[in-house]
Formats: C-alpha cells, sequence, structure tokens
C-alpha cells in the first residue's frame, strides 16, 4: 500500500469548521476570560484594600507591577517550553498556577505578601494566555482565522469587564476576598475538563512521528473521515537563520520595528494603568467601589467589541487606516475624560469608547505585528513587540500613583494620559505610509502649459 502525505495547515484550511474546533476555541475563551478576570482582579479591590489595610496609592504599586512582572517572565519562559514539551501541558500548568496563585492571594494580611502571590499569579498567566492564543489560531482557517482568533482573544478583555461587573457585586457582600476567591476556584475546577476535552497542538504533534497517531485521530474529528494510510506533517517551513533578530532590523525594517515597538509600548501603557488605577481614580472622585467597579469595567468591555468589529473592518479597508483612527479618536477621549466626572452615564460612555478605541485597537495590533516580518523572523518579531508592551504595561501600573499625585485633578491626569495614545496613533500612521508603495505617475501624461 502506497503512503500518501497530507500537510496539516492544508486539511485544515480546506475542511469545514467542524464542532470539535468549535469546542476547543470555545476553552481557549474561557480560559482567557478567568485569565482577564485574574489580571484585573487587583485593579478591582485595591479601593477595599486600601481601605481594610489603610494603604497610601503608591504602596499599591508594588503589587499591580509585580502581577504583570509576573506576566512577563511567564511568557518568555513558558513559550519555549511548549515548544519542546507540547502547548497542553504548558497550559494547563499555567491554570493551575494562576488559579491556585489568585486563590491563595485571598487569604494573605499583607501587602508584601499579596505582592509575592500576584508575582507568581503573573508567572501562569502569562504562559496561558499566548499557549491558548496559539492553539485557537492553529485550529483556525486560514480564511476565518482573524475573526476566530480575535473572537478568542476578546476573551481576555471580556473577563477585565466581568471582574468589574461581579467585583461590584461581590465586595459589598463578601469582601475583597470574595473576588479572589471565585477568580482562583473556577480555573481550578476547569482542570479536570481541559485534560479530558484539549486536545494538543496540531503543529507539534505534526512535527514529531511519536504523535502520528494522536495526531491523525483529531483530523478524523475535525474532518469526519479516515486518514489512515496517510502520513500527515507540518507545513514547510524556511531554514532558521543564526540570529532571528537581526532580521528585525535589516532589509529596511529597522524604522518599522521601532514604530511597531512604540505603538505596543504606548497602547498597554494606557490600557493597563487605567485597568489598574480607574477604579482608585473613581472612588477619591467620590463615586462609591460599586459605581467605580462596573464604570471601570467599561474599558474591557468597550475592547471586547471594538476587537470584534474592528477585525472585521480591517478585513475590508486594511488595518493601519483602522487602527490609527481609532488610537486617535481614543486620544481626543481620553483627554476629554476628565472633564466628565460629574455625570456618570456621559463618563460610562466614555471609558466605554476608550475600551473600544485602545483595547480594541490593542487585538488588532497583535495581528498586524505577525505580518510585517518574514516567516524566519516572525515569532522573534512578535514576542518581541509584545515584550515591549508588557514592558508599558508593568511601567504605566507602577506609575499610576505617581502620575495621580502629580496630575492633582482628573481633568489634567486624562489630558496627560491622552498623549501617549496620540503617540501610537502617529506611529501606527507612519508604519502605514511605510507600508504603502509610492505611487507611479501615468505613462504619457500630457504637460499643458498655461
Amino acid at each position: 500500500m502506497n503512503q500518501s502525505t497530507a500537510r496539516i495547515g492544508e486539511i485544515i484550511d480546506n475542511a469545514k469548521i467542524s464542532p470539535y474546533q468549535i469546542v476547543i476555541l470555545s476553552l481557549c475563551f474561557l480560559i482567557v476570560l478567568v485569565d482577564g478576570f485574574d489580571t484585573a482582579a487587583i485593579g478591582y479591590i485595591a479601593p477595599a484594600l486600601r481601605e481594610e489595610w489603610g494603604l497610601v496609592p503608591a504602596q499599591l504599586s508594588p503589587a499591580f507591577g509585580a502581577g504583570l512582572f509576573g506576566l512577563l517572565i511567564g511568557s518568555l519562559v513558558f513559550g519555549p517550553i511548549a515548544d519542546a514539551i507540547g502547548r497542553k501541558r504548558v497550559l494547563i500548568v499555567s491554570v493551575f498556577i494562576f488559579g491556585a496563585g489568585t486563590l491563595a492571594s485571598a487569604y494573605t494580611h499583607s501587602i508584601e505578601s499579596l505582592t509575592v502571590l500576584r508575582f507568581i499569579t503573573g508567572i501562569g498567566l502569562g504562559g496561558a494566555m499566548p499557549t491558548c492564543i496559539t492553539l485557537s489560531s492553529e485550529y483556525s482557517p486560514a480564511r476565518r482565522r482573524m475573526i476566530m482568533v480575535t473572537l478568542s482573544w476578546s476573551g481576555f478583555t471580556a473577563g477585565l469587564a466581568l471582574g468589574g461587573m461581579l467585583a461590584g457585586q461581590i465586595i459589598p457582600l463578601f469582601g475583597w476576598r470574595g473576588v479572589l476567591i471565585l477568580g482562583g476556584t473556577v480555573p481550578l475546577l476547569m482542570l479536570p475538563l481541559l485534560v479530558w476535552l484539549m486536545p494538543e497542538s496540531v503543529r507539534f504533534m505534526a512535527s514529531s512521528p511519536k504523535h502520528a497517531d494522536a495526531l491523525r485521530k483529531v483530523v478524523e474529528r475535525i474532518t469526519g473521515k479516515s486518514w489512515t494510510g496517510t502520513t500527515i506533517v507540518d507545513d514547510d517551513r524556511p531554514a532558521i537563520i543564526k540570529s532571528p533578530i537581526s532580521n528585525l532590523f535589516i532589509e529596511g525594517r529597522t524604522l518599522r520595528t521601532l514604530l511597531l515597538w512604540v505603538a505596543f509600548f504606548c497602547s498597554l501603557f494606557v490600557f493597563y494603568l487605567l485597568t489598574s488605577w480607574l477604579p482608585t481614580i473613581l472612588k477619591d472622585a467620590g463615586y462609591d467601589i460599586v459605581h467605580a467597579s462596573r464604570i471601570g469595567a467599561m474599558v474591557p468591555l468597550g475592547g471586547t467589541v471594538g476587537a470584534i468589529l474592528m477585525a472585521l473592518l480591517m478585513d475590508r479597508v486594511g488595518p493601519y487606516r483602522v487602527l490609527a483612527v481609532s488610537y486617535l479618536g481614543a486620544a481626543a477621549i481620553i483627554g476629554a475624560t476628565g472633564y466628565l466626572m460629574g455625570d456618570i452615564y456621559q463618563l460610562a460612555a466614555a471609558v466605554f469608547l476608550i475600551g473600544f478605541g485602545v483595547a480594541g485597537a490593542q487585538n488588532g495590533l497583535n495581528l498586524v505585528s505577525a505580518t510585517i516580518y518574514p516567516t524566519a523572523a516572525r515569532v522573534t518579531g512578535v514576542s518581541w513587540a509584545m515584550a515591549n508592551g508588557r514592558f508599558g504595561s508593568i511601567v504605566g501600573s507602577m506609575l499610576g500613583a505617581s502620575l495621580i499625585a502629580a496630575a492633582g485633578t482628573p481633568q489634567v491626569l486624562f489630558i496627560w494620559l491622552a498623549l501617549p495614545v496620540l503617540v501610537g496613533s502617529v506611529a501606527i500612521f507612519a508604519l502605514y505610509r511605510l507600508s504603502t508603495p509610492p505611487r507611479k505617475p501615468a505613462p504619457n501624461c500630457p504637460i499643458t502649459s498655461h
């Protein structure tokens, strides 16, 4: 019998989307949802923490920064491990770490121990999210990949919004510890489901003959037909160069790389500063914890809606123009937000639009980063851009207290916050100009003299 060969990418691209793929993408969405909930939990419980422990805003900065620094470390550490031993095992370990870390945080009695546990939790969060995004991408056909990956990623911003909505209900009844107990218990309860239903990465299985039988079973569940007698292999990959980092700065890509890094830094600087500190800003402006949490939840809620609509729009008019206009509009809204503090409905609408413009565009920025570099340096280009974003998120969360104190009033603070988003818009517009080929003059164009 002749052994035929098929490529895993072509199989998934040519097959109809199966119920099995929907299950996988739904699991990824749920993991990223609880990931977002646990990432934002510290921001929503911050006002109650300050009250119970008698803290000033500056004392909360280490706890904010520790979680985000853990996210950075988790992304850097778990990525290579997942490539070596498989994504499923790393995903399960990551979910266990952030679930256990969040649950343990509910029983702390000092800001120092909370800071340590937030760092540990961040490591798990940093390992889970990119692994889920990778799995959702691998199990999505190319013709629907942008919207399907966007829907998976939107679980993160949905989790951030859910955190605010539930915190407003839980804290008055059970205190801030109730939020962390919920955020830790849910991912731990999901672990048996992940062990049972979540498959291994198809790319990982296709790259190793020992996983041939397991891969064939997964493909049969996707396509609904037998693949007995067929060897399923990974898609061809170009030769790996010695230093993929150098590919970010050659062949005219240096300026594009730097502009991309600027956009990532500015976007996540503002997003995480607002996610971490907005409930505190609103409480200081006179809102109670319930209303502060609900208004704060408008940032990620707007981001969820924005991510989906922008993914659909980018296919029609191009990503750069959509993202540049989105950041520009968000900068204008941010600058005006400080003047809307007295009206809860106008303020909630403004905060929703900030999330729509900043958090929604961030998803598109993640997708754009994968199109700038050649295949041999694509993962390096995306990961280094995201590392700059992580750095921006750490700086934003750590500087929040200092900026609040230095600004003095919400009006001044939000005008300051509009500036990084404006810089991000300019960076994206510059990327658009670099990516647009110059127009050639029409041949034989007559010159008219007057």
